[in-house]
């Protein structure tokens, strides 16, 4: 794929009924989060991105991975060749993202933004089980979000 290829994208952003989460709503424009997906997406995709509470979190990683938490961000990708657009369902749980936030010494809006990068990734198939993988990731991470105006986001907290 050449570098001037912009990847199209098909968007569908879904939040938690009632919005419970204002702010985080308010922050998250589908601009905002389409040029942070884009910025990581190396072929077409359709996605969809669902915010979620700490119940909803919990249920599915503890439904898909069998942990029984809610964690930050999980992905389902769908694509069964790497000839297929990229297809998935990112969920981002809120208030771990908050949270995270906060402890990390962040802004919202970074974690937001490394979060959903990182989940585009996995969309893709990049994975950090393996410690080179994990090393790979990181590092297209760094640069991805490097060129939208964020801070490393692994500079002052390590794994």
């Amino acid at each position: 794929m050449s570098a001037t290829h912009t990847p199209k994208l098909t968007l569908a952003l879904q939040f938690p009924a009632a919005s419970a989460y204002p702010r985080h709503k308010a922050l998250l424009t589908r601009a905002r989060v389409a040029k942070w997906i884009k910025s990581a997406l190396f072929a077409d995709g359709e996605l969809t991105l669902r915010f979620v509470d700490a119940d909803e979190g919990r249920l599915l990683n503890r439904t898909y991975r069998g942990k029984d938490y809610a964690t930050n961000v999980l992905t389902f990708a769908y694509a069964e060749s790497a000839d297929e657009p990229v297809t998935g369902d990112i969920v981002v749980c809120c208030p771990v993202i908050e949270r995270e936030a906060a402890e990390q010494g962040k802004a919202l809006e970074a974690h937001y933004a490394h979060m959903i990068v990182h989940g585009t990734l996995h969309a893709q198939g990049y994975d950090h089980e393996q410690e080179d993988e994990a090393r790979e990731m990181e590092a297209l991470e760094t640069d991805i979000l490097g060129g939208l105006g964020f801070a490393d986001p692994y500079a002052e907290h390590e794994r």
